[in-house]
């Protein structure tokens, strides 16, 4: 598509072939053959098959499942059971979130208006929408959607509302004049885009962009183009999981040898090796945290957060830039009344004493020449002129009521020439026009101004201090109209002419103001070592405006508009990012290559937005957030996460969520990896010692399905804890297997191992190989559920009320501890899990060993926290 924007558009329409009668029905199908139809294509999408297989390309999982067939062949089908229903389970879980995802381009198709009134053969007619073809002239009128790409050929007072594609808060004024200049997509006044609204007047232009060469297309095409950042939980994991699995190859490995040198049969120490693999794996790993994040969800959902993708839970625990749209983001995508100036007085719009005549009067005639209704909530006209009305109605105003009362007799239309618009009513018996506009365009025209409820003639002092009292509004990003008026003696239609001669009554400004909760949200992201970004496509001094009044811009010299970072190169982008806030006049790929360029410095960048325009960032970045109630379908389909109030302050909430969630995933991972550890040191043990396997396959079974996973989900769901919010967020880089942790896990799995090993050696004085495993089993068992105490915290926590906090916790415990001794003292269950009857002396001594890891831990942790 070439710069239409620049041509005029005879020439336009000269160069896509089309007609002053429009298309021709022979000739509006040769380009549809040609052309294709006006709909967003997509690409070859995966199966549920594919996506199902592609759940089992980590290499932990290809592991289990070659140990699973091994177990098979071997005879061992319940140790391959748990390892198989285990994945699956994960596996289908990881399918049906995905299968949820992907749905962005099928949003973006519906976004076209489902009809375009289109010029056929020289008459105007209704057609689908997907229908309109390059060269069509479509007709549009305030309410229309726009159907298609294209350059204005006729224009009557066209208002568009473009923020879905720019971000401007503001409907443009649209016009047909040719426009000099590379202009960004805001600017190009004389272009209408698909996706974009008509707020007001009435136009048709030549359709110049369909289906995937519209602006609408090209976000489609970035989004296809958009690859999804793995969360760090994610990166950490699949890490971890190569470096456990290649350790645990070589130390099977190096098992299967010894045994084998030691003159052991070769199968049996081969199962050996498989035994020591499932002991070792943490099968229950992936499922568990799945778990865990769904969990997360429903208590985020509660709070106004939906999440759409899982692992953005945790994400956003890790999120150190958060860039958010300023429209409909962090304001209330609604043009609001702030300031009246009459009588040399600057008024807030909630201290209107609307029984002084001149503040009435203001208030009265800015509902009268007005255009717009709000009839039960549905507003309908141009943002700035629902603003007048809805103050109005805060008063008591009923714009219905007024009109009805002082009834409209004659008009002149607004147009961006003129900058003004006129009505004549009838108030009170007295034929008065009416007339609003720009501010240099009135004073140009007003001879008389209202001071203190009297008409005197306007001096220059006076424009002077209203053109004062204008840039300061303007400075303050606010939108500026003011309001005159004139008498007539009796009525008639109103001429241009008659717009002289006026008497100026006031200004009156207004913004699309931040959210009450904005302030504070920011506020705490700072507090939490979160960088607060704004990216927008509305002007700079709008945009500082609203980032000084919330505490995200501090220095004007932290705010730039989009085209400074047009031809900068990805590294010198790099650099530049670090000193910038506030971005303005910005277009989707700026808002990709910013957030881009946070990620490369290593940051976990979140990307908050509600239009088309913010899609391909929101896919970008880590954690994308778009608005549940102003946001397109587009920008919820690429986000991880929709906020259902629209309240910037929830993503903080969520953040806190993430954070906690993070921390309790991670004391899930040392519970599991530290009781896998000590049943490794068992294993490693009774092999050097050239003793008796420890452990049967189904003792494996019991311990993955219950005494694992219950205490791991309850550690999970650990209460959240606020603190979380004072410390800054943790490096992209930073492992869960740091020193720390690693330390941890050793030292606990070690004492857990002796424990096991001690109540081995008593079962084995006589020799009694199942009497030793079932002491061995049902002490390191009960041990890991009590260790799941130990896990609760980093410090020690016994005797705190933080021991007893976790109900969960409480119901895993008490859950394994009846199963674990069913097995132990039920004659059926005994044959089953291939357990002998124990003794109370012997039962005794199981139950002290394993309570024995408790004070012994604790212990630890109190002397390493000392240090």
């Amino acid at each position: 598509m070439g710069n239409y924007y620049n041509q005029d558009f005879n020439d336009v329409r000269k160069e896509i072939n089309g007609t002053t009668e429009g298309l021709s029905s022979e000739q509006a199908k040769k380009n549809q053959e040609k052309y294709g139809y006006n709909e967003l294509s997509e690409g070859k999408k995966k199966t549920v098959l594919q996506i199902f297989l592609e759940q089992y390309k980590d290499f932990l999982v290809i592991i289990l499942i070659a140990s699973a067939i091994i177990s098979m062949f071997l005879g061992e089908v319940e140790s391959a059971a748990v390892i198989l229903v285990v994945i699956t389970i994960n596996a289908i879980l990881g399918t049906v979130q995905t299968i949820k995802a992907e749905q962005s381009l099928n949003s973006l198709k519906q976004l076209s208006s489902p009809n375009a009134k289109v010029m056929r053969d020289g008459i105007v007619i209704e057609i689908p929408s997907r229908e309109v073809t390059i060269g069509d002239e479509v007709h549009l009128e305030a309410g229309d959607f726009i159907p298609a790409d294209g350059r204005i050929i006729e224009c009557s007072s066209l208002k568009v509302d473009e923020s879905a594609l720019t971000g401007e808060s503001l409907a443009v004024e649209k016009t047909e004049e040719t426009l000099e200049g590379e202009l960004p997509l805001g600017d190009r006044r004389n272009m209408v885009y698909s996706g974009s609204f008509v707020t007001y007047g009435r136009a048709s232009f030549v359709v110049t962009g369909i289906a995937m060469d519209t602006e609408v297309g090209k976000i489609a095409s970035m989004l296809k183009n958009t690859q999804e950042k793995k969360t760090p939980l994610q990166v950490n994991l699949d890490k971890f999981g190569q470096k456990l699995s290649i350790a645990i190859l070589i130390l099977c490995a190096l098992l299967f040898g010894l045994q084998v040198v030691q003159g052991g049969n070769v199968t049996d120490a081969f199962l050996f090796a498989v035994a020591l693999a499932v002991a070792a794996i943490p099968e229950a790993l992936s499922s568990i945290v799945t778990i865990v994040l769904a969990f997360g969800t429903q208590k985020m959902a509660k709070e106004g957060a939906i999440i759409r993708k899982l692992q953005a839970v945790e994400g956003l625990g890790s999120v150190s830039i958060i860039c958010s749209d300023k429209t409909g983001t962090l304001t209330q995508n609604k043009m609001t009344v702030e300031n009246y100036y009459v009588n040399e007085k600057d008024i807030t719009s909630d201290k209107i004493d609307i029984h002084d005549n001149s503040q009435s009067s203001l208030l009265l005639y800015s509902i009268l020449c007005n255009d717009s209704t709000n009839i039960d909530g549905n507003e309908i006209g141009d943002p700035t002129e629902t603003a007048l009305i809805n103050l109005g109605e805060k008063y008591g105003y009923s714009a219905l009521n007024l009109r009805n009362k002082y009834q409209r007799l004659s008009e002149i239309p607004f147009d961006s020439d003129r900058k003004l618009m006129s009505t004549l009513n009838n108030i009170k018996d007295t034929y008065v026009m009416i007339t609003k506009g720009a501010i240099d365009v009135i004073l140009d025209r007003a001879t008389h101004i209202v001071k203190d409820g009297n008409t005197v003639e306007i001096t220059d002092e006076d424009k002077e201090k209203i053109e004062k009292q204008n840039m300061e509004y303007s400075r303050n990003g606010l939108r500026v109209l003011a309001v005159c008026y004139k008498n007539f003696d009796e009525e008639k239609a109103l001429e241009l002419e008659d717009e002289n001669g006026l008497t100026f009554l006031g200004l009156i400004s207004m913004m699309d103001p931040p959210r009450e909760e904005s302030k504070a949200a920011v506020e705490e992201c700072i507090k939490a070592g979160i960088k607060p970004i704004m990216i927008t496509g509305d002007h700079k001094v709008t945009a500082s405006a609203i980032a000084k009044r919330i505490g995200i811009l501090k220095n004007e010299s932290e705010a730039c508009e989009g085209s400074v970072i047009e031809n900068m190169s990805d590294e010198e982008l790099k650099d530049f990012v670090e000193n910038i806030s506030v971005y303005a006049r910005v277009s989707p790929e700026h808002k990709i290559r910013i957030v881009r360029a946070w990620q490369e410095k290593g940051n976990i960048v979140s990307m908050t937005g509600d239009g088309v325009n913010d899609a391909p960032a929101l896919k970008q970045a880590d954690v994308g957030v778009a608005m549940g109630i102003t946001g397109t379908e587009v920008s919820k389909d690429a986000s991880s996460m929709v906020l259902t109030d629209d309240n910037f302050a929830t993503i903080v909430k969520a953040v806190e969520n993430g954070r906690n969630v993070y921390n309790n995933i991670k004391r899930a991972i040392q519970f599991l990896i530290s009781g896998n550890f000590a049943a490794i040191l068992v294993v490693l043990f009774a092999s050097l010692a050239a003793l008796p396997v420890p452990f049967a396959p189904v003792h494996l079974l019991f311990i993955n399905l219950l005494t694992d996973s219950l205490p791991a989900i309850a550690l999970g769901l650990e209460p959240h804890n606020p603190d979380v919010m004072n410390m800054p967020p943790r490096p992209k880089d930073e492992s869960i297997m740091n020193k720390k942790f690693l330390t941890s896990v050793g030292t606990e799995g070690f004492v857990i191992g002796v424990m096991t090993v001690i109540a081995f050696y008593i079962g084995y004085q006589d020799g009694n190989a199942l009497l030793a495993s079932t002491m061995a089993f049902a002490t390191l068992c009960l041990s890991r559920l009590v260790h799941g105490y130990n896990c609760k915290a980093m410090k020690p926590v016994l005797f705190t009320k933080r021991f007893f906090n976790n109900k969960y916790m409480q119901g895993a415990f008490l859950i394994g501890f009846v199963l674990l001794n069913a097995v132990l003292l039920i004659p059926a269950m005994q044959g089953l899990f291939s357990v002998q009857t124990l003794n109370m002396s012997q039962l005794f001594t199981v139950y002290g060993l394993a309570l024995l890891n408790l004070p012994i831990i604790q212990l630890l942790k109190r002397i390493r926290n000392c240090k």
